[in-house]
């Protein structure tokens, strides 16, 4: 690809334009690359990164292992946790989804200096990629780590979580793949646990929100929240 095509791919992060958009669960923030950053995406672009296709394919084959089922996270904001998660848990592939620029470009970074193999990044609209891109029955589990809680009521139509959307992250698990979601917005996690509780091909082997999982690292936003007595809630569903 040339530089053009590159940094082409890079901006187009939706399918809809124009009348045809739906509400958005996110709110782009800058936009624009530094040379540095420029160069170090049209350096490592093919090598970590996944372009949008409209079509389904077999996700394990983005992989240079398609032997390991693939875990897809939804908005890994700066990817530190995500970083962390593939080394430890190397087992797995995982496509990760941020539309947020800077974030985008540190995971980049950061993967491309150590070689991580098992990840691959993708700025694209996580419905869009999952609706035309992934088929059903091809994931091993979906990681939604603090999504924007959309606090005030007349925002809550832009929550990520809904029972449309959590239907879709369903059809696409895997029999006995699982979503783990994390937010320490006490009022969005009784809202998230209602949603995913409503999907019929999903179960809840707690019962209730999940034990803390040992795996997940604490990032520096979560230890934040801690510290203002935010309460973490992690909850783990499972397709049927």
């Amino acid at each position: 690809m040339t530089e053009k095509e590159i940094l082409d791919e890079l901006g187009r992060i939706e399918v809809r334009t124009g009348a045809e958009r739906t509400i958005k669960s996110y709110v782009l923030r800058s936009n624009t690359l530094d040379d540095g950053q420029r160069r170090l995406v049209c350096d490592q672009y093919e090598n970590y990164c996944v372009g949008f296709h409209d079509g389904f394919i077999d996700p394990h084959s983005l992989f240079k292992d398609p032997s390991k089922e693939v875990i897809v996270e939804i908005g890994f904001g700066m990817g530190t946790s995500t970083q962390v998660i593939a080394q430890e848990r190397d087992g797995y592939n995982y496509l990760c989804l941020e539309v947020y620029l800077q974030g985008f470009v540190k995971l980049l970074r950061d993967v491309s200096a150590k070689g991580q193999e098992n990840i691959k990044l993708m700025r694209f609209n996580a419905v869009d990629v999952l609706e035309r891109m992934i088929p059903p029955s091809s994931i091993a589990g979906f990681h939604i780590f603090f999504p924007d809680p959309w606090p005030k009521k007349r925002h809550h139509k832009r929550r990520l979580i809904q029972s449309g959307f959590v239907h879709l992250l369903a059809t696409r698990l895997v029999k006995g793949g699982y979503i783990y979601c994390v937010t320490d917005w006490e009022e969005y996690a009784q809202w998230m646990m209602e949603v995913l509780s409503g999907e019929e091909l999903l179960e809840n082997p707690f019962g209730g929100f999940c034990p803390p999982v040992a795996w997940r690292p604490m990032t520096k936003f979560e230890k934040k929240g801690l510290d203002k007595d935010y309460v973490i809630n992690e909850l783990w569903f499972t397709r049927i």
